[in-house]
């Protein structure tokens, strides 16, 4: 399988890694890798089946967009991270919520990760529609004692509190402060006009040992990782296919609804953490610090796994022994990985057509990242 694009001086090693993962997928993956070393863009390669500009599913890396705008209000003194999500959208204090804070809420904290009969699959594309449903949901635990991935809901209950606090919706304050001023290709509501570049996202191919494996893994859809997914949810689709609708890319939900590239991705973070195009950073050291600093950590109750989140952003200290401290990014159920490492100064951004096993960051990230850091060094 072929490996397009370029590399800086010094960068050969990610190429030659990248073409390895590749030279062993049966299924092409349609991936695109994109590095920056501060503000500079230092790799940016891609495979078949797919091109440097074209448009994925990016769906929970989008999550880094919501938790950058919420950042930049916080940073602002818009948002105040201990003041409580009701005092900014009072019906949110129905069923036990009142004290809640934005903190919680961020840290995945707040035990509101879905309805008891789960959303219809047209509320599930609209963020408004998710948080008037919410507003009245009792939580699944006693918020703040443990945390759980808030997976399909966290930007439309962040979303709700930019909205009750500014007026604005999150996407527009997106598309207004990152988006449009650095011409990203990563989008909270995808326009008519960038169609053509959109590829449907792919389905997992799993090996007969792969299929054993999630088959043997398989919960009841009423536990709380099958309500943090919507799987009790009648007609709930399959999660591959959430981005191939036209109305959840026109919508541009905040959970998972995004449409971009690795070079989107990457260049929100760099001009997040780095600057880009001659600009200032976007968010302060103090303000990527405590974002990046950890608040969530240990056994996450949707996931059953060690987890560690940040303020929204994952950490990945428990995943990738290759990012540093104080890293902040997301990843996305069909293998994709954003994130900026100021410590080590680069900025990482994998994305991949076809739906990887087992969900999340596809095992490969922690190859390539490793030849990222080989690089710099």
């Amino acid at each position: 399988m072929a490996v397009h694009g370029t590399v800086a001086d010094g960068f050969e090693g990610v190429r030659d890694e990248f073409a390895a993962f590749l030279a062993g997928e049966e299924h092409a993956p349609g991936a695109q890798l994109v590095v920056h070393r501060s503000g500079e863009r230092v790799v940016d390669l891609w495979s078949d089946g797919v091109t440097g500009e074209s448009l994925v599913g990016v769906f929970s890396s989008t999550k880094g967009a919501a938790y950058l705008v919420t950042a930049l209000l916080v940073q602002d003194g818009v948002l105040d991270l201990d003041r409580t999500v009701a005092s900014y959208w009072p019906d949110f204090a129905a069923e036990g919520k009142s004290g809640i804070t934005l903190r919680e809420l961020l840290a995945h904290r707040a035990g509101v990760i879905g309805l008891d009969a789960g959303f219809a699959p047209q509320e599930l594309a609209d963020d408004r529609a998710i948080a008037d449903r919410l507003a009245g949901q009792r939580p699944f635990w006693q918020p703040g004692r443990f945390f759980g991935y808030h997976a399909v809901v966290i930007g439309a209950l962040i979303g709700e509190v930019v909205f009750r606090a500014t007026g604005r919706t999150l996407q527009e304050w997106y598309e207004e402060r990152i988006r449009a001023p650095y011409g990203l290709d990563l989008w909270l509501g995808l326009p008519e006009t960038e169609e053509p570049r959109f590829l449907t996202t792919l389905p997992m191919l799993p090996t007969p040992a792969q299929q054993a494996e999630i088959e043997a893994a398989e919960q009841t859809p009423y536990g709380l990782g099958g309500i943090a997914f919507n799987a009790h949810a009648p007609g709930n689709g399959e999660l591959s296919d959430f981005p191939n609708s036209r109305t959840v890319r026109a919508h541009g939900q905040a959970s998972a609804g995004g449409i971009g590239s690795a070079r989107g991705l990457a260049g929100m973070y760099a001009a997040a953490a780095f600057g880009l195009d001659g600009r200032s950073p976007l968010l302060k050291p103090d303000t990527a610090a405590e974002f990046a600093r950890i608040h969530s950590e240990g056994k996450d109750l949707v996931s059953g796994q060690a987890k560690a989140f940040g303020l929204g952003f994952q950490t990945f200290g428990t995943d990738f022994a290759s990012v540093g401290a104080g890293a902040f990014g997301h990843s996305g159920a069909a293998g994709s990985l954003a994130l900026a490492d100021p410590r080590q100064g680069f900025v990482y951004a994998y994305t991949r057509r076809r739906y990887a096993f087992p969900g999340g960051a596809a095992p490969e990230n922690g190859r390539l990242l490793w030849s990222v850091v080989r690089a710099l060094r």
